[in-house]
């Protein structure tokens, strides 16, 4: 077990410094001159140097990298050129409202992907699955932007249900009860797409496990179907973590446009108004907060997943 647990780990460092590398550079691959979005066009050459020279920018890529890197590494990001607070304050705002409208949106996606996927695998040809298949890819299929402005117009504009866009009515986006009716459509929207995942891939797992031998075994010992679930669950759990972590991740770094088209001011929108604003230390750091996020996350998937199924410890 332990022998696993450290070969994960191992796999998991170069991930990391990967990770890092490519923050940085496909940043400084994109068109565009960070330095627009806070000196006039007509800003003279010496002005020019002296903010190269406080962000850095003034010296080759291999130095702004290991200059960022080491910062990063103390948990220091720099500074948005925009707004000229701290990345980490930034971040640590936004963080916590996806946090949330992730938790939320995986939480009903698995809860619906999961129900829906066993009932379909144990009616496995049927109408019932051909049915819940289809709504499954279509889930999969429509675009969350499209299917937040149907939304929007549905019960924000014709049925005035609820509100179109926002994180609450003051706009501050602080957890509380008032804030509940405002999550509601980005929930929906988000959880849309992983819940077709989830229940295509637990379908096809339940229906391939119960045509395995000891299933059938089970089945003509006499055991009953409480007992014969179980252990399907045991069989198809591992690589349902698998699934559902993935989808966790994508939920909270895939989730730029669901917050946009709602205005929601999580890590989404923070990427969006970065890369509009060519704001290079603020888009560096949030990429970086969120693939360094997806990393441990698929960390944690690996190092639960014995836990279900022991003969991968032996691997």
């Amino acid at each position: 077990m332990w022998s696993y647990l450290v070969k994960r780990l191992l796999h998991a460092l170069p991930i990391a410094l990967a990770v890092t590398v490519l923050c940085f550079s496909l940043v400084h691959l994109a068109p565009g001159d960070p330095l627009s979005a806070v000196l006039p066009s007509d800003a003279s050459q010496e002005v020019v140097d002296s903010v190269k020279a406080e962000y850095g920018l003034d010296q080759p890529l291999p130095a702004q990298y290991l200059r960022w890197l080491g910062r990063a590494l103390s948990g220091d990001l720099g500074r948005s050129i925009g707004s000229g607070r701290p990345v980490v304050e930034e971040i640590g705002k936004a963080i916590g409202n996806s946090l949330l409208l992730a938790g939320l949106a995986a939480t009903l996606a698995f809860s619906v992907g999961g129900v829906l996927g066993i009932v379909a695998g144990y009616r496995h040809g049927s109408a019932t699955d051909r049915m819940l298949s289809s709504l499954a890819i279509a889930g999969v299929s429509v675009p969350h932007y499209w299917l937040g402005i149907v939304l929007v117009a549905i019960f924000s504009a014709r049925l005035n249900w609820l509100p179109a866009m926002g994180a609450g009515p003051d706009g501050s986006g602080d957890w509380s009860l008032e804030q509940l009716p405002y999550i509601v459509l980005p929930v929906l929207t988000l959880a849309a797409m992983p819940a077709g995942i989830v229940m295509r891939s637990v379908r096809a797992l339940v229906a391939d496990t119960l045509g395995k031998e000891f299933i059938i075994g089970l089945v003509a010992k006499g055991m009953g179907r409480g007992a014969v679930f179980r252990h399907l669950a045991k069989n198809i759990a591992p690589t349902t973590l698998a699934v559902m972590g993935v989808q966790l991740g994508y939920l909270m770094a895939g989730s730029i446009l669901v917050e946009t088209v709602f205005s929601w001011p999580g890590t989404g929108l923070l990427l969006n108004t970065a890369i509009l604003q060519r704001d290079i230390p603020l888009l560096q750091g949030t990429i970086f907060v969120l693939a360094l996020f997806f990393v441990g996350l698929n960390l944690l998937v690996d190092l639960l997943q014995p836990l279900l199924d022991p003969r991968m410890k032996r691997t």
